[in-house]
């Protein structure tokens, strides 16, 4: 028989959580009451609305969130279905986000030219590297899909917005939508789309695009 002694973490809830696999690494404990709170708080519920979804008197809640009272296991399974989380989601450390502090401000008129056949494109925060989006702003010049070779294609997903005049929006499966000023699209970038301005002048429109 093994000499090693059983450990029951129910009533005391006493949670740590290995670093690395080094055997030497520091283990951190858990503060469980802080991590439902957060729990609690990203689903948008007030104290009162998780007390009737869990089943549990507000006040036990208040005291669990701020370390006075260790729940029971039963306690904890109220908790995981009422805030529809698995159990073993609470005993998951928050993940810690790194602020890079990344900015790039551009100002009016100030963005890098790029223009093409049907659009003069101004290219915003192009200080920045490695972005997730990229955002532009860009003049319509096309009036007619003969302007336009073939259906544009490419990976990503693209927001669409208008600024100033009207625009048609044609895509791939859809029927053709007029957007005004102030009207907006999102779509799947791999669906062939083109689009031509309806205005006297080039209609110019806020585009951007993520990875």
């Amino acid at each position: 028989m093994s000499d090693e002694q059983p450990v029951d973490i129910y009533p005391s809830m006493s949670v740590v959580k290995a670093q690395d696999a080094d055997k030497n690494s520091k283990i951190e404990p858990l503060q469980l009451g802080k991590r439902l709170k957060e729990i609690r708080i990203a689903s948008g519920l007030t104290l009162e609305e998780a007390s009737k979804r869990t089943g549990l008197a507000r006040s036990t809640l208040s005291k669990i969130e701020n370390e006075q009272i260790s729940p029971t296991f039963q306690a904890m399974q109220k908790l995981a279905l009422g805030l529809e989380v698995d159990i073993p989601q609470l005993f998951e450390p928050p993940k810690q986000i790194a602020a890079t502090g990344r900015r790039d401000i551009t100002r009016r008129g100030q963005g890098k030219a790029h223009p093409t056949t049907t659009y003069e494109h101004e290219l915003l925060a192009t200080q920045l590297t490695n972005k997730k989006m990229m955002p532009f702003k860009s003049r319509v010049r096309a009036r007619s899909l003969e302007d336009y070779p073939d259906w544009i294609r490419h990976d990503g997903e693209e927001f669409l917005l208008v600024l100033d005049g009207e625009i048609v929006f044609y895509s791939e499966f859809y029927e053709p939508v007029v957007l005004l000023e102030g009207d907006s699209v999102y779509y799947d970038a791999n669906m062939g789309h083109m689009l031509i301005s309806n205005s006297v002048h080039d209609a110019l429109i806020l585009w951007v695009t993520a990875s």
